[in-house]
């Protein structure tokens, strides 16, 4: 059965006990009954992000099919995922209120919790043979796609490792309105000064819009940021090339971006509030013919394409080749995003039967039967056999299954079948594929899973916000000309002093360990 806590309930009961919680420490768990199965009274509490995008429902039949396949009860409650950075801390601070699972929404959040009270799976190996028996039977590719970047500086795994969807989700790329760009035949840009050309003609033609649209930081200047030099980003990133850490902002690369960026807001070609831009007031500059090109993730494709269907059928997302911005360094490239983010950690409870049970469910996710049922769910119910293959079933309008059953987000898989990843994707987006693959960078940003030890650590804790939130306030400062670039080597100055070559120094240390 299961069953949503209010998340006001929640607050109260973290809020009042978090003074008598029960603290660290690791629970002295009974190995005898390892080998048990679960039963229905066997209730697992689960904590799963909702995305705004796809709202967590009680209905979804991956809990049904989870529960059932499991033997568990699954009770479940629901965070939004944008409070979950004020919400974790009061739960780590009550240990005896954790829940038994928590399904975290990103590798980063795993790595910051790991350490205040989750358990290591190499430590409940007689609960989880048939994980330990996926792991060893991957390829050295396979292992260092799916687990490298899960394990910490201790060598251990907190946080489960997902495989199935690789170059399904979160692939970063340069997207556009082919429909317009056809309707009134115009280039595609394979520079940037095409790109800014290009939407000088989309201001003329709609001149309430801002041609060139995204939102965030990371979608402004890491994804870009090939263009304009193979492996660069704003703040701290890894060249593979020269094999050397850098801090981007204070690099001659960054005076481009400013400079580029710049031009285009005081053109009005891209928005100002570009940064702090909200998810819905993007959807909507979208949707309205108001933006026309935007650096984003590709499933982004079929999300907006199924928002404008019904009532504008002619609107078609897709990606392009990225622009070049500098010819000398840069390349149509994007980085490498489709690290596969969500998972499971356990924390340590203090409830030895809780944890138990949730490492026999962890264990029963990696098993081919979980695959098989996380991924497609049941036949006649979510799928169907069509010439020959498995097809979601949907309803008139074409939802996504996702949004449907639940398949494929926080808290719904391990282990998916890589087919499952591509059936819930349109023909608009597996159009798309091919050239978004051939148009990534072959590794994953390191800073995306890089495991710090206590040492390297305490220089992170003590450096990166300040050098982060400086970074990210004179970068635009310097683009919406509040500050003038003249200041620029004065600013690189400022980040030396900060510190942020010690934190390059910390990415360094943790990285050679590993690489």
């Amino acid at each position: 059965m299961k069953r949503f806590i209010t998340l006001t309930l929640v607050l109260l009961m973290l809020v009042s006990l978090a003074a008598c919680g029960s603290g660290g420490g690791a629970t002295e768990i009974d190995t005898s009954n390892a080998a048990e199965p679960l039963t229905k009274d066997d209730v697992i509490s689960m904590l799963v992000p909702s995305s705004s995008s796809w709202p967590v429902r009680d209905d979804w039949k991956i809990w049904e099919y989870m529960a059932e396949g499991s033997g568990a009860t699954l009770d479940i409650t629901s965070i939004p995922d944008t409070e979950a950075g004020s919400k974790y801390p009061l739960m780590f601070a009550a240990r005896d209120t954790l829940p038994d699972l928590i399904a975290f929404s990103s590798n980063t959040q795993h790595r910051k919790y790991a350490g205040q009270g989750l358990i290591a799976f190499d430590d409940l190996k007689a609960f989880m043979p048939t994980y330990n028996a996926w792991k060893a039977s991957l390829s050295p590719e396979e292992y260092d796609i799916a687990v490298k970047p899960r394990t910490l500086a201790d060598g251990k795994i907190y946080y489960t490792p997902g495989t199935g969807r690789e170059g399904k989700t979160r692939m970063r790329a340069w997207l556009y309105r082919e429909d317009v760009f056809k309707k009134h035949n115009l280039k595609v840009p394979e520079t940037f000064d095409e790109l800014y050309n290009v939407c000088k003609e989309l201001k003329a033609l709609y001149p309430n819009s801002y041609p060139l649209c995204t939102r965030s930081a990371a979608y402004w200047f890491d994804i870009p940021g090939s263009s304009f030099d193979k492996w660069w980003a704003a703040e701290a990133y890894y060249d593979f090339d020269d094999e050397e850490w850098r801090w981007g902002a204070t690099e001659e690369t960054a005076r481009e971006v400013i400079t580029f960026y710049k031009k285009m807001i005081d053109e009005e070609l891209m928005p100002a509030d570009f940064i702090t831009m909200n998810d819905s007031t993007w959807t909507e500059m979208i949707l309205s013919d108001k933006a026309f090109i935007m650096p984003h993730l590709q499933l982004r494709i079929d999300h907006f394409n199924q928002l404008a269907a019904q009532n504008k059928p002619e609107f078609k997302l897709q990606a392009m080749v990225p622009p070049v911005a500098n010819a000398e360094k840069g390349v149509p490239m994007v980085e490498r995003g489709d690290i596969e983010q969500i998972g499971f950690s356990i924390p340590d409870t203090g409830r030895a039967d809780g944890i138990a049970n949730a490492a026999k469910f962890v264990d029963w996710m990696y098993t081919d039967e979980a695959m098989e049922l996380v991924s497609w769910g049941k036949e006649g119910e979510t799928y169907e056999i069509v010439d020959g293959k498995k097809k979601f079933i949907t309803d008139e309008a074409g939802t996504a299954p996702n949004s449907m059953y639940g398949f494929q987000l926080y808290g719904s898989f391990c282990r998916l079948d890589p087919l499952a990843a591509e059936a819930v994707q349109s023909e608009t987006t597996l159009e798309s594929e091919k050239l978004v693959i051939e148009h990534t960078l072959p590794h994953y940003p390191v800073t995306l899973w890089v495991s710090f030890n206590d040492d390297e650590q305490n220089v992170i804790d003590q450096y990166k916000s300040a050098c982060h939130t400086y970074t990210q306030e004179m970068l635009m400062k310097f683009i919406l000309g509040q500050e003038p670039i003249a200041n620029f080597d004065a600013f690189v100055q400022n980040l030396k002093e900060m510190g942020v070559e010690e934190v390059l120094s910390a990415y360094e240390s943790a990285y050679n360990r590993v690489k």
